[in-house]
């Protein structure tokens, strides 16, 4: 299936072919000179699937290693040909980039929380791209200690994440360092007694981590180094040679996914696999490191549930005879046969039971209700409850650092499209709500100078689909409003309505903003999932076109006016949509788009292929292959006018790979009959999250705002 690629392939410009052995060569420079498109060149490439030939012209795209210079050269002269294109909106770039980096707070902090003898939290400093991990002893007015600087690991790297875990001692942190974006993780040790750094190192595993009881021994998860799938449970003991290390647990089955994490009552280390459609819990004894997992229950089949303990019973939310979830309990020994489950809260065909807070005397559930999350508090004691009220008709709600498990404070987050994200401490108890912080707007921000709505469009087979909208206040709806359509639409995951400084931009500019919560999402419970996926998935993208229709009628935009944008699944979103109905949309904007679904699928040795077959369907089997045939984004580009398009991706994307973007913009250039813009930007430092830093993840938004703002005559 692997087409061989020569070094003498690269792309053409117009009708003239280049090639580094061809009189005829012209350098990147003359052509993107002229304006004119990189236009890779067609290598027709067979691939063969139950008798049926596809041919892909483009498949030379694809270099695992990220080093062939035939394919660099190509994403190069596509960036070149970006940044030549939209010179003209460089100093709206630059403007948009100061005015969103205007309004945020450089010298900014998270709210600290307590745990045990510290209070940690994150701050930032002026003009630094990355977060300060610290904590103070005993009250917030101690000195402070440094647990990790961001700022000075990432010195000599493009791209930096790193996340921290500290010992149940707070003597000993480990800190999980990526550098490449490929989430493909390094960890080290650090002594925070006495700050020194400790020679010994972790490769290529997961930034979850978990200390055992005992301070000295952490356990890890490790990745297939080719398909990056997290497969193995290891157990490092400080002080050895990491060569040494214990394999816990290994996952065979490469549908599913292996994760870690503790209870809250430090008793259990908890092993959590996880195919789309399936769960099994390992637990491990957090006193006795050594010890060997023991199944919570076995996998079964559509069985989904995770787990929590308290004193000596579990509780359950499993999906086990109820889709949208219910509160099970059990007593510790006896979990292992579903007869001895206890319903605590039964089924609700109205409600999605989506987690739970366990503390001492209270219980707090997130619930879903009409597509919004609700808290729903419960004293243990006195069996009374009560559910936290919010006011705004769409917004996001969400449980935070809750790590004290004898306590009565609740810490909860809060955000809608009009109100900044607001952090809470609420007593669950006397129902005294505590507003610790706002996210500021520097410069000032008015929550009644813009109006949030939540309206319903009618999809195409009459079901109702929830839209959350914000615009400034006294904007007319006479279809001349630019609007932006943002979708998502997979793996059941809710988009729920929240705050943006950056959005600001646009608002202030008399944009409307739309998050539509079509099929395929969670947020009219579990139905609404099943109902957007497998061979249902055509549901996501006519309830998008569904919704654009809808806003456009009500005079919030119009087809000259409107802008698609999604990313990663969402891309796949916005590039079908465009396939089917390129007439709705001024300009698409697609973010690291998975657009290349049948190819991709039929390949197990890509990141993330195994464990989605029970979203998307294995295409091995001809009935799912038949379907994603009939939207998958890359095979359904043809020869007729599309909207203008901005495409970006990551070099070194995990999730998706680059090579689904760039042939698919290889063969749009190829097939699409308009004279419309089509822009592909790599970021070759990055992977699917963009830029690390918070401030250059600014310049990514600022080029996407200016594209929409030079297409509609918005420019300054």
């Amino acid at each position: 299936m692997t087409a061989v690629i020569t070094s003498t392939l690269f792309f053409s410009c117009g009708d003239k072919t280049k090639s580094k052995n061809n009189s005829e060569e012209t350098s990147t420079q003359t052509m993107t000179d002229t304006l004119t498109p990189p236009m890779a060149l067609k290598v027709p490439q067979k691939l063969e699937e139950h008798r049926l030939t596809r041919i892909d012209n483009y498949y030379w795209l694809r270099d695992d290693s990220r080093t062939k210079s035939e394919v660099l050269d190509y994403l190069n002269a596509e960036n070149d040909y970006v940044k030549k294109s939209l010179a003209h909106t460089d100093e709206l770039q630059t403007k948009i980039y100061k005015e969103i980096r205007g309004r945020i707070k450089e010298d900014d902090a998270s709210v600290p929380y307590k745990y045990q003898n510290y209070w940690y939290y994150t701050r930032y400093e002026e003009g630094k791209e990355y977060p300060i991990y610290g904590r103070k002893k005993g009250t917030l007015e101690a000195e402070e200690e440094i647990l990790l600087n961001g700022n000075e690991r990432a010195e000599g790297n493009d791209f930096y994440l790193g996340r921290i875990k500290v010992s149940e001692g707070e003597n000993m942190m480990a800190f999980a360092e990526d550098t490449t974006g490929r989430r493909q993780y390094t960890v080290r040790f650090k002594n925070l007694a006495t700050g020194e750094i400790l020679a010994e190192t972790l490769q290529n595993v997961e930034a979850a981590m978990v200390w055992a009881n005992d301070d000295k021994t952490l356990f890890y998860v490790k990745k297939d180094p080719t398909t990056l799938r997290s497969h193995q449970v290891w157990s490092h003991t400080l002080g050895t040679n990491p060569e040494t290390d214990k394999l816990i647990y290994e996952e065979k089955d490469e549908s599913y996914y292996t994760s870690i994490g503790k209870s809250k009552s430090k008793k259990y280390v908890m092993i959590y696999l996880s195919s789309t459609l399936n769960t099994e819990v390992h637990l491990i004894d957090a006193d006795k490191p050594t010890a060997k997992p023991t199944v919570f229950l076995k996998r079964e089949a559509k069985h989904e549930y995770s787990v929590e303990h308290q004193d000596d019973h579990f509780y359950v939310v499993t999906n086990w005879e109820a889709q949208n979830f219910r509160l099970m309990k059990v007593k510790v020994g006896q979990q292992n046969d579903k007869k001895n489950w206890e319903e605590v809260i039964p089924h609700r065909q109205a409600v999605l039971l989506e987690d739970i807070d366990v503390f001492s005397d209270f219980m707090v559930l997130s619930e879903r209700k009409e597509g919004l999350l609700n808290l729903r508090v419960m004293n243990q004691k006195d069996k009374s409850e009560h559910y936290i009220q919010f006011d705004d008709p769409a917004y996001m709600a969400y449980t935070a650092q809750n790590i004290e498990f004898d306590t009565k404070t609740l810490r909860f987050g809060y955000t809608s499209m009009t109100t900044p994200n607001s952090v809470f401490d609420y007593d669950m108890e006397s129902k005294e709500k505590i507003l610790k912080k706002q996210q500021e707007v520097v410069g000032g921000y008015e929550t009644t100078d813009f109006v949030s709505e939540r309206v319903y469009a009618t999809a195409k087979d009459g079901t109702k689909i929830p839209i959350s909208l914000v615009y400034k206040k006294g904007t007319k709806k006479d279809g001349k409003n630019p609007l932006v359509v943002y979708g998502y639409g997979s793996y059941g995951a809710s988009m729920d309505a929240y705050f943006s400084v950056a959005r600001l931009s646009l608002l202030e500019r008399g944009f409307v903003y739309s998050i539509v919560h079509i099929r395929g999402g969670q947020e009219m419970g579990r139905q609404w999932y099943e109902d957007g996926k497998l061979l249902k998935k055509k549901n996501t993208f006519e309830d998008f076109i569904a919704c654009t229709e809808f806003l456009q009628k009500e005079g919030f935009g119009s087809p000259q006016t409107t802008f698609a944008a999604g990313g990663s699944a969402g891309g796949l979103l916005v590039g079908a949509v465009a396939n089917m109905r390129p007439e709705l949309y001024k300009g698409i904007l697609a973010a690291v788009p998975f657009v290349d679904v049948v190819t991709t699928m039929l390949d197990e040795s890509i990141p993330l292929t195994t464990n989605e077959f029970d979203e998307w369907g294995n295409p091995k089997k001809k009935e799912y292959y038949d379907y994603m045939m009939t939207y998958s984004p890359y095979d359904n580009v043809v020869a007729q006018d599309y909207p203008n398009m901005l495409v970006t991706t990551g070099l070194h994307d995990s999730q998706v790979q680059y090579w689904e973007p760039a042939k698919w913009v290889a063969k749009l250039r190829e097939l699409k009959t308009d004279k419309n813009k089509l822009y592909f930007k790599t970021n070759m430092d990055a992977g699917h999250g963009g830029a690390s830093g918070r401030f250059e993840a600014l310049k990514e938004t600022a080029l996407e705002y200016a594209f929409m703002l030079d297409l509609v005559g918005k420019a300054e």
